[in-house]
C-alpha cells in the first residue's frame, strides 16, 4: 500500500466516526428555561438560564457565578478585549453589560428593541449586534462605552448570526429562509441571500478562512459562500435542529437538535463536506456551545415531565422537573 493510499484510508477511518461522547453530566438546577449559551475558551461556560445567567466551571463541573435580576435572557456575547460580556433581555428589550472577571453588572442596561434574541460580538468593528426578534433589526453597540451605535433594520426575524472579523454580520432571518450581510462598520445590510432549499433556518456558524457560513434549518445544513451569496452544497442534519458551531481545529461542523442528536460534519475543502456521524445525545439538548480550545461541546439540557397547558390556556408542553437543568459535555 503506497502513502499516499494509506493516507487516504486513516483519513477515511478517522472520519467513519468522531469520536464525540458524553464524557460528563453537570447539574445546574433551578428552574425556568433556557436558550443560548457560549463558552470563553478558558474553562467557563455562560448559560442563559430564564432571569440569570450561570456560569459554570467546566473542570469542576460545577456552577462558579451566577448574574441575576435578568428579564427573561436569550444570548450572551463576550468581547474579552474589553472586559466585557453582554446578555440580551428579551423580556426587556435591553442588554446587560457585565465585568468578565467579577461577574458585576457595568452600569444600566442598554436599550435595545423588541425581544433581542441572538447576540454576538464584532472583533471587525468593535460592536455588539443585539438581534431583535419582534422588531426585526439589530441594534449596534459600542463594546468598549456601552453605548448604541445605530439600529439596522434586517427585513425579518432574525436567530443566530456569525461575524467574519473583517466588518461583516451574517444573520439568519429565520421567516424569511435567508442570510442577511450586514456591513458593521457602516451599519448597512449589504446584501440579502436567499438559502432555498434550506428552510427556517436557525442555528448558524461560520469558516472564517473558507468563507463559508453554515445555516442549520429543517434537517438539513445550507453552506454559504460569503462573498458570492451562493449557497455551495446542502448536508442531512438531525430534526429540531437550534444551534450550529464551527471548530477550526478539527474541521468538524457540529447541530444539535431537540430529537436528542449531535449531527458531526467535517469540512474537507470549501467544496466537499463528509456527513461524519450522529451521536446520541439526549432529548431537548438543542442549544449548543463549543470550546475552541478544548474541542469539546456543551449542551443544556433537562428533564421532561408530564406535558401542562401554560397559564390562560395554548398548546401543552412538556414540564421541566425541577432541579433537572445542567449541562452535557461531550468530547473526544
Amino acid at each position: 500500500m503506497t502513502r499516499t493510499i494509506l493516507a487516504l484510508f486513516v483519513l477515511a477511518v478517522a472520519f467513519a466516526q468522531s469520536g464525540y461522547h458524553q464524557i460528563k453530566k453537570i447539574n445546574i438546577g433551578g428552574e425556568g428555561g433556557w436558550d443560548y449559551l457560549i463558552a470563553d475558551g478558558h474553562g467557563r461556560v455562560f448559560v442563559s438560564h430564564a432571569a440569570e445567567v450561570d456560569v459554570v466551571d467546566t473542570q469542576k463541573g460545577e456552577v462558579a457565578g451566577k448574574i441575576t435580576g435578568l428579564k427573561g435572557v436569550h444570548g450572551i456575547a463576550l468581547a474579552p478585549e474589553f472586559n466585557r460580556g453582554f446578555i440580551s433581555n428579551g423580556q426587556g428589550n435591553n442588554v446587560t453589560v457585565f465585568d468578565l472577571k467579577t461577574l458585576a453588572k457595568i452600569g444600566d442596561e442598554v436599550p435595545a428593541g423588541t425581544n433581542p434574541d441572538a447576540i454576538i460580538y464584532d472583533p471587525g468593528s468593535k460592536r455588539v449586534f443585539a438581534l431583535n426578534g419582534r422588531s426585526a433589526n439589530a441594534t449596534a453597540i459600542d463594546a468598549k462605552t456601552g453605548k448604541v451605535d445605530g439600529t439596522i433594520a434586517v427585513g425579518g426575524r432574525p436567530e443566530f448570526a456569525a461575524a467574519d472579523g473583517k466588518g461583516h454580520v451574517y444573520v439568519n432571518l429565520e421567516d424569511k429562509s435567508s442570510v442577511v450581510d450586514i456591513d458593521s462598520k457602516t451599519l448597512t445590510v449589504a446584501h440579502t441571500w436567499p438559502l432555498e432549499p434550506c428552510d427556517g433556518p436557525s442555528g448558524m456558524a461560520m469558516d472564517t478562512k473558507t468563507r463559508r457560513i453554515f445555516s442549520g434549518c429543517e434537517k438539513m445544513m445550507s453552506v454559504l459562500d460569503a462573498d458570492s451569496g451562493k449557497v455551495v452544497t446542502t448536508m442531512p442534519i438531525c430534526t429540531g435542529v437550534d444551534a450550529t458551531a464551527f471548530d477550526p481545529g478539527t474541521g468538524y461542523i457540529f447541530h444539535s437538535c431537540g430529537d436528542g442528536t449531535l449531527s458531526v460534519i467535517h469540512e474537507d475543502s470549501a467544496a466537499k463536506f463528509t456527513k461524519v456521524e450522529d451521536v446520541k445525545t439526549q432529548r431537548g439538548a438543542r442549544t449548543m456551545a463549543l470550546d475552541p480550545t478544548t474541542h469539546n461541546v456543551y449542551l443544556s439540557i433537562a428533564e421532561y415531565g408530564a406535558p401542562q397547558a401554560p397559564p390562560g390556556g395554548g398548546r401543552a408542553r412538556p414540564s421541566i422537573v425541577p432541579g433537572s437543568f445542567g449541562l452535557l459535555e461531550f468530547g473526544r
